[in-house]
């Protein structure tokens, strides 16, 4: 691949443009009519479920698919139609392909071999890229002598060795145990940012998208259904099946009964809403609440309003204990209510020792402040 330089005319904010991209494979749209800007230096995230068409986007930013129709446009150049080996990206796949026979060193070398540059040039930047990694002292080992985590970055150093415009990263920490995945997201996102390159990562992994990402897009059906920073797709999903796949929320139906511009509220199975900002609907719509586990307090007896938790029986119920799963530094409890519906709250363990713990059986509230629900009218 070559690493011709950019166009000085290209928008920063738009380094890498798709528009209105469709790949049909026999009447099926695996990519279906997209659209976005990615600014140079980003590190952007297609996030979805096995089918949702994020792998096949990747592969057509690789040159691996072709387009049925729209472009592609990067640095100020459409490279829709160009061959893999002439657009000026790399792809550093999930099993790393790295190669068994070849030290760690020549790997990094390969392809910077095969662009013809010369072999003092080629020494300085295969030492650069092993120390950007910091597998100096590892060169001469060959790829089964290191850890996942080390041939992690052995793939990527040599994914960066020809300095391209774009990485493009399919699940890049896939192979990796979840801890040593945890580890590992960190460091890539600081090499990377070190490197000051673009990227371009596909996972179906929530926390792996929310931890590396400046921004994501969430696939379904081959379409974008929010793009946003992880922060506010999580606390604003715009539709209800963007709140149900990322991280874990309470979805209750409801009808609005009262609609006024710094309020609503509105009527569910076993309770009523005070939310403490208007939206854009008229009394007796559905609506669904989406309410996050952790934006909930649980407590044997009901607990003193804080933070403008309104009175007269708004944003609270009660029911009783049926479930609890215990993660050291938080537990979830699973609260079953009057209409059969379960809901979730998740409690940090400040305490070692509480003397009223609940417990399997236990009668329980269950309140919440007007600033944590999402309200969906889709």
């Amino acid at each position: 691949m070559n690493t011709s330089t950019a166009s000085p005319e290209a928008d920063p904010s738009k380094f890498l443009s798709i528009r209105d991209l469709v790949k049909d494979f026999d009447g099926y749209k695996a990519v279906n009519n997209v659209s976005l800007d990615i600014a140079k230096g980003e590190i952007f995230a297609l996030l979805g479920s096995s089918g949702c068409g994020k792998s096949t986007l990747l592969r057509m930013l690789a040159g691996f698919e072709k387009p049925t129709s729209g472009s592609i446009v990067l640095a100020g150049q459409d490279v829709a139609t160009m061959p893999p080996y002439e657009r000026p990206m790399n792809m550093m796949f999930q099993s790393y392909a790295l190669f068994p026979h070849l030290s760690v060193w020549d790997n990094i070398a390969f392809g910077l071999r095969r662009a013809g540059m010369p072999r003092d040039e080629i020494a300085a930047q295969v030492d650069a890229m092993l120390k950007l990694v910091q597998l100096g002292k590892f060169g001469q080992r060959k790829p089964h002598q290191l850890s996942g985590g080390q041939q992690q970055r052995v793939a990527l150093a040599r994914s960066l060795a020809k300095r391209p415009q774009l990485l493009l990263l399919d699940e890049p920490l896939g192979a990796l145990d979840k801890k040593l995945r945890e580890e590992t997201q960190i460091e890539l996102v600081n090499i990377i940012e070190n490197v000051g390159v673009t990227c371009v990562m596909v996972t179906h992994d929530q926390e792996e998208a929310m931890t590396m990402a400046s921004r994501l897009a969430v696939m379904s059906e081959g379409r974008f259904m929010q793009v946003g920073a992880p922060g506010d797709i999580y606390e604003t999903p715009a539709t209800r099946f963007v709140a149900d796949f990322i991280g874990n929320v309470n979805l209750m139906e409801g009808t609005l009964s009262v609609d006024q511009v710094d309020h609503v509220i509105i009527d569910c199975a076993d309770c009523q809403h005070y939310v403490g900002h208007g939206i854009t609907g008229t009394e007796g719509m559905p609506v669904t609440v989406a309410l996050r586990p952790e934006k909930i307090r649980i407590g044997r007896d009901l607990l003193p309003p804080v933070d403008g938790e309104p009175a007269g029986g708004l944003n609270r119920v009660q029911g009783t204990v049926k479930d609890l799963s215990y993660f050291g530094s938080f537990t979830v409890y699973h609260l079953a209510l009057a209409s059969g519906m379960v809901l979730k709250i998740s409690a940090s363990n400040t305490e070692r020792h509480r003397a009223d713990e609940l417990t399997w059986g236990d009668t329980a509230w269950a309140s919440w402040s007007p600033e944590a629900h999402v309200v969906l009218t889709s």
